[in-house]
Order: C-alpha cells, then structure tokens, then sequence
C-alpha cells in the first residue's frame, strides 16, 4: 500500500515537471535554433555564433605509394664528366692545352620522358659536360647524348638508347596545381639511388630574382638536396608537375625551401628542342616598371594586384592588340594575373604565333584583348652578355649581308673592343642566321675555350675577334 502511494507520488511529480519544463520552453524561453536543410553541397552549420564543419577531419590517410614506385623507375642519375682546364696560360700555348687538364665530376638527376629514352634534366647539371652518363634505378648505366638546351629556364633535353621501352612520367598541367596540394620530389641527393621526399605546394610563380626576369617556379617543402636537381616533382597521381631546380639555403642543403620549374614550361621547351632545335618565345611586348624602384614606390606601382604596363612595343603583339601605357593585366585566358611571375610563368609555356585573352583594367573598366604572340627579336647571350637582336631589311642593306644579327648592348668589360652596332656573322666556322644560333652557338663554347667570332662593320670589312 505504501509502494503504491510513493509510486503514483512519483508520477506525479514527473509529469508536473515535464509539464512546467514544457511551458517555460513554449512560451517563456526566448527563440534561439538553427535550421538545417538537406542541402547536400552545405558544408558548414552554425551552433551558437561559431561556425562548424560537419565534414570531419582533414586527409586522414593519403597514400604515396603508387606515385612513388612509378616515379623511382622514370627518374635516372646523371654523371657530368668535364675538364677543368684551369692552366698556367704560358704552358698552354707552348705545351697545348692537355696541360694540368683535371678531370671534374657533377651529378644530379633526370627524368625520362618517354619510352625510347628522352630524358629531361637542369642545364646546370650538364653545363660543360664532355661526357654524360645516365644510371636507371635498376643500376643500367648509359652514354648519354644531349639534344639541347635552355639556359634561359635551366632545362636541358638528353637522349639515351636503351634498345627497350623504358618506364615514364607524363607530364601534369602545373597551371593547375594548388597551394596547400601535397607533391612528391624525387632525386638522388647526395650521390643516392632514387630518394622519395614529400611535402606540399608552398606557392606559385615564385620570382627568385636570379637575373632571370622570365622565371616562375613551384616553391615546395619537399626536402631537396645536392644531387636532386634535375629531378621530378609528381602529384600523388604521379604525374610530372615540375623538374626540381634550387634551394635556397645558408649552408647548401636543404632548410625548408626548394623550388622547381614547372612542368608546362618544362614540356614547352622540351618539344621546342624536338622540333625546332631552339626554344621559341612568343613575346607579347611590354615592360614593367622594376619592382622596388623609387618610381613604383611613390606611385603606388607595388601595391597593384596584377601587371602595370608601363611601355608597350611598337610592331609587337600587344601594340597590335591596342594595348596602352597605364592598363594592368588582370587575367591571361583562364589564369589569374597577380604579379610580373604569373604572367611570365604563363608565357613561357607559349609560342610565337600563339593568340592569348588578356584581360585588363583600364580606368576601372575591364576590357579583354586578343593578343598574337610574336616571335623573340632581341636575346642576350649568356656568359657575354651581349645584346644581339635580327637583322631587318634596313640592316641587311646597310651591312650588305643577308644573315647575322645585330650587336644592341654591350657589357662594361668588352666596351673597350667597339662591339656595339657592327653584325655578328659567324661563331668560330660557324654561320649566324638569327638570334637562336646566336645563343646555341655561343652555349657551346666551354667555359675555359676560345672561339672566334667574325663579325661586318657599317662599311662592308669584317672584323675577327678571339673570345675566352
């Protein structure tokens, strides 16, 4: 009898209380929810003020290992034989130049390309190379010939015969990649067999001020050392995004930064060699005040998201365009413009005859020009530094000489020769036609060689020089 009273007591005083509970929150407590529908791309919901994911953690599990073991057996070492010909130049010219020749050797890494054995690496890695040995990852060791290169882009382009079908990278579309994606560097750091690092995207159209205005590089946090250069930067599908190049360290390895050429421009250069023998640039015609200077400082210039023109060329592509002084490239077909390497970057991967949208602001108003690339008149020569652009019709008479091209700047160091407006004809026995034989002729010389060079003044008389 008692049990029953406490029992129906209990009850009582559960369902008053459910029932107060109920009126408070039905008319008391004031209106605080949150609606969520069914909207499947919704991607967050809000509790209280504070923005939540529902979509859990970040990558929990991603797999390299398939991107890894392709890669290894497409990425080769490359052994740089050269002669260091550093002689007592009174015993060369009596003894000939065998003289205290020492024998240097480089390494670094390659990736093969194709399956009939093209291989592509860094032009430093190969630079003054008089042999080339390439070893794959299985220990087979090759002669290497080498079909061309780009010092402009440090790419360099080597051929190997291997009597079989060798395993490959595909080249990736580096346009596409994304800050934040993660990447695989593989090389042979430090004279090691096939070595796998990873690491992510750190940033893009990176400009390293290397006295190369026209770079653009894929900055990572993959550790690259001493060997790995001219090796392959994948995807984790394992496709080739870019052909690791630099470090930037105090001590010469790697410290958190490393940087690689990307693959578009990679691939652009390495089907130039192929089917031209020379790397072709399609130039828009523009300059850009120096990023820093005083002038872009004080009038605002280094604070523009994207490209200010400063001048554009006459007979060029963009001054065909009707593109003008004072206009800022915003966009290029479907790539965003945000700095002088974005767009370089791009363009590096066009060629002359190529037509581009660009898009660009013009007193707020955005406008959008079909540009023609054209093709490169102008290029300076490395180790001179000479300045030589093609002959036009008013050279060719004045000079009376169908081919050469035309000295346009001169450094400090050989001013004292008078270079400067004569035509440069031949490189040694060597005939000049236009400003890429001038480049791959001169890029053929050693470091410690001499060349002649055969050049015709404003008065018809050719003039002979010997170059170390």
């Amino acid at each position: 009898m008692i049990m029953k009273k406490i029992t129906s007591l209990l009850a009582v005083s559960v369902l008053a209380g459910t029932i107060t509970l109920g009126a408070y929150k039905l008319f008391l407590e004031e209106k605080n929810y949150h609606i969520i529908t069914e909207d499947s791309n919704a991607s967050t919901f809000t509790t209280s003020n504070t923005p939540v994911s529902f979509r859990g953690a970040g990558i929990n599990e991603v797999d390299f290992t398939s991107a890894a073991e392709n890669t290894v057996n497409a990425v080769v070492h490359v052994k740089n034989v050269s002669i260091d010909q550093e002689q007592n130049r009174v015993l060369q010219f009596f003894y000939g130049q065998s003289v205290s020749a020492k024998p240097q050797v480089g390494t670094g890494s390659g990736v093969i390309i194709s399956e009939d054995g093209y291989i592509v690496t860094n032009n430093h890695v190969i630079d003054n190379a008089t042999q080339l040995q390439v070893t794959l990852n299985n220990n087979k060791t090759y002669v290497a010939e080498l079909v061309g290169t780009d010092p402009n882009t440090d790419i360099a382009l080597l051929k190997i015969d291997a009597k079989k079908k060798l395993p490959y990278l595909a080249f990736g579309d580096s346009n596409s990649v994304k800050v934040g994606e993660w990447v695989l560097a593989v090389g042979n750091p430090f004279n090691l067999t096939s070595t796998v690092t990873a690491g992510i995207i750190s940033a893009k159209a990176r400009n390293l001020d290397m006295s190369n205005k026209s770079q653009s590089f894929i900055q990572t946090d993959a550790a690259v050392n001493p060997g790995n250069s001219g090796g392959a930067l994948v995807n984790t599908n394992g496709d080739l995004i870019g052909v690791n190049t630099a470090i930037t360290s105090r001590t010469g390895s790697y410290v958190g930064y490393s940087f690689a050429v990307p693959s578009n421009i990679a691939k652009k250069v390495v089907d130039d060699i192929i089917e031209y023998g020379n790397v072709l640039d399609g130039i828009l015609g523009i300059s850009t005040p120096k990023v820093n200077s005083r002038y872009a400082v004080e009038n605002g210039l280094n604070e523009i998201d994207g490209v200010y023109i400063e001048d554009v060329t006459e007979d060029s592509g963009a001054f065909e365009a009707g593109l003008q002084s004072g206009d800022i490239i915003k966009k290029t077909d479907e790539v965003e413009i945000h700095k002088l390497a974005d767009l370089n970057g791009y363009l590096s991967s066009k060629r002359p005859g190529d037509t581009i949208q660009i898009a660009i602001n013009r007193d707020d108003e955005e406008i959008i020009k079909p540009v023609i690339l054209k093709e490169r008149q102008t290029i300076i020569i490395e180790g001179l530094g000479l300045e030589v652009k093609n002959l036009n019709d008013k050279d060719r008479k004045k000079f009376k000489t169908k081919n050469g091209v035309k000295i346009i700047g001169v450094p400090e160091l050989y001013r004292m020769y008078n270079l400067e407006g004569k035509v440069l004809i031949a490189v040694g026995k060597k005939e000049i036609k236009n400003v890429y034989d001038a480049k791959n002729l001169f890029s053929s010389i050693g470091r410690y060689g001499y060349t002649s060079i055969t050049m015709v003044n404003e008065k018809g008389e050719r003039e002979r020089l010997i170059f170390q």
